[in-house]
């Protein structure tokens, strides 16, 4: 069971960073912490992958005053999904009609989905983003839909201000993305194992 939640975990975060991919090459918009990515990226001259794996870092350091624990998906998330960005990046070639920028959107949004819920279900803990809402709402007392919809509006506007992509994609994602993963994530989530049954008769 144990490998199989760290095969699921693995694959669910590389195909995080697939899906990312998959929108970047849309060009339609990203999702809101992925159009802070991006914004950073053009101006700090990096690849968006190193920074996903960076922020994700930097983030995951928010934890400690906030008393969260992470576990071995946090640390993964931040190596994993960043560099399968960039592998996929330099993998999949730029689409240059709005057909295909058409058809490479919902195909991301939903990958993406898919991938969440893959390594949510795995249960080897919560990505640093992620993390940083759940011990902000712990801390603070405040709701899960105020204190999400602050950060991710925060990091947006930021993001759009450097220059990240705001579209339709955007859009897309925040009314699809909670629905998919609502519907995927009882399919992928690994079972607890049962304790053992014992024998009322044995001695």
């Amino acid at each position: 069971m144990f490998f199989r939640r760290l095969i699921q975990l693995f694959v669910g975060l590389s195909l995080y960073g697939v899906s990312l991919a998959l929108m970047l090459r849309a060009n339609l918009g990203l999702d809101p912490w992925d159009v802070f990515h991006q914004g950073l990226s053009h101006r700090l001259g990096w690849s968006i992958g190193t920074v996903v794996n960076v922020i994700g870092a930097l983030v995951l350091l928010l934890w400690w005053p906030l008393r969260q624990r992470p576990g071995l998906g946090t640390v993964l998330n931040v190596f994993v999904i960043g560099t399968a960005v960039d592998v996929t990046l330099k993998l999949l070639p730029e689409a240059h009609s709005m057909t295909e920028r058409i058809l490479l959107l919902p195909c991301g949004v939903a990958l993406n989905a898919v991938a969440t819920a893959a390594y949510i279900g795995a249960r080897f803990g919560a990505g640093p983003r992620d993390g940083l809402m759940t011990g902000l709402v712990r801390r603070t007392g405040g709701s899960v839909r105020v204190i999400r919809t602050g950060i991710e509006l925060c990091v947006l506007a930021i993001g759009w201000l450097l220059g990240g992509s705001v579209g339709i994609g955007t859009v897309a994602y925040a009314l699809l993305i909670g629905p998919l993963v609502q519907v995927l994530l009882p399919i992928l989530t690994v079972p607890e194992p049962r304790p053992a049954l014992h024998d009322a008769t044995a001695p």
